[in-house]
């Protein structure tokens, strides 16, 4: 049995690397019937073509849907598409509730670097403790440091459609030969030119996750007194607030409403959206309920295929239907 990661997903077929060579795989069927989730990145056990066996994840984002990254490398283009702070801090946010480090890229020097954004980057993130690179890939700026950045380590890439992403790799490793595209003057943003995740190696230890473009990253999936463990510089403020479940938007006796002007204003911005996002979650659990039923249950540390519902009440009804034959078959006698 061999051990591999997934590079690419393709239809049916997964694309497994190990010793730098590829084989094309399908899953075994028990596998499919868990419904476990299958993503690039993923380690895996194969033989003859088929994956056996799903290794644990170091680490996993759901959209992009790719594991064991060492870091998230959020892409933003300083214009064309124009930058959205707001954007971005749902990026950033998305990596910390996953606990992936970030690394910032601002792309797209080339079409002028206005002192007062760079400015208000650096004020804002170089202040949070987040590496930041500012890059041109079409006049290779800043390839060499962004590099330096991604050495030793596989790195997803994520970003709005248009920001570069695609050049940037082109930039990184010539041999790649990625397709882009160029930016919509009526939209003012890009098109997807990257349709899947696909694991790139820019050389012997460092690989970068191409991923396509995204925008609508929501919070709808945690509780709203969560949210501010996303934002370092609110939830500093949040352990001295008067009321345990404090959502530092109007509340009295709030720390973090009395240091409000500390915090730069698209970020609490972000941060008031994010919650609105999350309560919406909380009304959903609160009616709804969020209990799921999985594929699959542990018995002795092994996995094992459930019986779906559907199949048990099935099941179920067989038996009682034998039971009641028999009491009929009885009584005729």
């Amino acid at each position: 049995m061999a051990e591999g990661q997934i590079y690419k997903i393709h239809s049916d077929f997964y694309y497994v690397q190990k010793d730098n060579q590829t084989f094309e795989c399908k899953i075994r069927e028990v596998l499919k019937k868990q419904q476990l989730k299958i993503v690039v990145g993923d380690f895996v056990e194969f033989d003859g073509g088929v994956i056996s066996k799903i290794l644990p994840k170091k680490t996993f984002i759901p959209r992009p849907s790719v594991a064991n990254v060492d870091q998230i490398v959020v892409v933003s283009a300083l214009k064309a598409p124009d930058l959205d702070f707001h954007q971005l801090n749902r990026y950033i946010s998305l990596a910390k509730y996953y606990k992936i480090p970030v690394v910032l890229c601002f792309n797209k020097e080339d079409l002028g670097l206005d002192e007062d954004a760079q400015d208000k980057i650096l004020s804002i993130y170089g202040a949070l403790g987040y590496e930041i690179v500012f890059t041109s890939a079409l006049e290779k700026k800043g390839i060499d440091a962004f590099r330096k950045l991604l050495k030793g380590k596989v790195s997803a890439l994520c970003g709005n459609s248009g920001v570069g992403k695609s050049s940037l790799i082109n930039a990184l490793n010539p041999n790649v030969h990625l397709r882009t595209k160029e930016v919509s003057e009526k939209l003012n943003r890009g098109t997807h030119t990257t349709r899947h995740c696909e694991i790139i190696a820019l050389d012997e230890n460092s690989a970068i996750v191409d991923t396509p473009g995204f925008s609508n990253v929501r919070f709808d999936f945690m509780l709203p007194q969560d949210v501010d463990v996303l934002f370092p510089e609110i939830h500093k403020h949040s352990a001295y607030c008067k009321y345990g479940d404090c959502l530092h938007i109007n509340e009295d006796g709030c720390e973090v409403l009395k240091n409000v002007e500390e915090i730069d204003e698209t970020r609490y911005e972000s941060y008031v959206e994010f919650v609105s996002e999350a309560i919406e979650y909380k009304e959903k659990i609160k009616y709804n309920g969020v209990k799921k039923e999985t594929a699959q249950k542990f018995k002795n540390n092994k996995a094992q295929v459930k019986i779906s519902e559907k199949k048990r009440q099935a099941s179920r009804n067989t038996r009682k239907q034998m039971i009641y034959k028999e009491i009929d078959d009885n009584a005729d006698e």
